[in-house]
């Protein structure tokens, strides 16, 4: 609680009274006669404050509400530098597809977009897992994933001028026709991280056939046995 003091004005009153009543009763134009009046009305100045005294009362402080500051995420570190450069491209490559994405109002190519995004994160989501795979996504993330960016970007500036014309008709139709092909290509290299993978199960598939069948058990179901 704050605590605040009020003044009375009615000491002033008494200290201006005696200065009226002097003027209007008693003389005032020598130096002296001034000197007097002043005095008394300092006296009857404390007699009023004696008697109609300052008055003290207590307020509720003003709380300074500290607005926390929002807290920056920092993105957590797996300890390799190269795949947290890696995941910080990812976020970013995402958050421009989603803006991208919420610009173009075409279905198709919205479809499209979110078929790009989501293969993007499993893509990423697999070298991350497994870092040695690394190079293998080298030219995906130098050139194919930011040049995708790049033709979207170029269209989606061309859609919202709302504009029809030879030169935006023809580049968008184009994009448009190039956005199969390269949705095809994201998927193939999706498909590519996973080939060391499928060599190792046809390995173990094949050596198991070959085991079952040396020991008479190939080709049985467990209703035959």
């Amino acid at each position: 609680m704050a605590k605040m003091v009020k003044k009375s004005p009615v000491p002033l009153y008494f200290a201006a009274a005696v200065w009226l009543l002097w003027g209007l009763l008693l003389p005032l134009y020598r130096l002296s006669d001034i000197l007097l009046c002043a005095g008394v009305s300092l006296m009857a100045l404390a007699v009023g404050k004696a008697v109609f005294p300052n008055q003290s009362y207590e307020t509720p402080e003003a709380k300074t509400q500290e607005i926390p500051k929002a807290e920056e995420k920092k993105p957590e570190s797996t300890g390799n530098p190269e795949i947290d450069a890696l995941i910080a491209e990812r976020d970013k490559a995402v958050s421009e597809m989603k803006r991208l994405n919420a610009n173009i109002p075409d279905e198709t190519i919205s479809r499209q977009i979110d078929h790009l995004e989501e293969t993007t994160r499993k893509i990423i989501a697999q070298v991350v897992a497994a870092p040695e795979k690394l190079p293998q996504i080298r030219k995906f993330m130098n050139y194919y994933l930011p040049t995708t960016l790049k033709l979207l970007n170029a269209y989606d500036r061309m859609d919202s001028t709302g504009v029809s014309g030879d030169n935006i008709d023809s580049t968008k139709g184009k994009i448009e026709e190039m956005l199969d092909t390269i949705v095809v290509a994201f998927d193939k290299q999706l498909d590519g991280l996973f080939a060391d993978e499928a060599l190792d199960i046809s390995t173990d598939i094949t050596v198991m056939e070959q085991l079952l069948a040396r020991e008479g058990l190939g080709g049985e179901t467990l209703g035959g046995v």
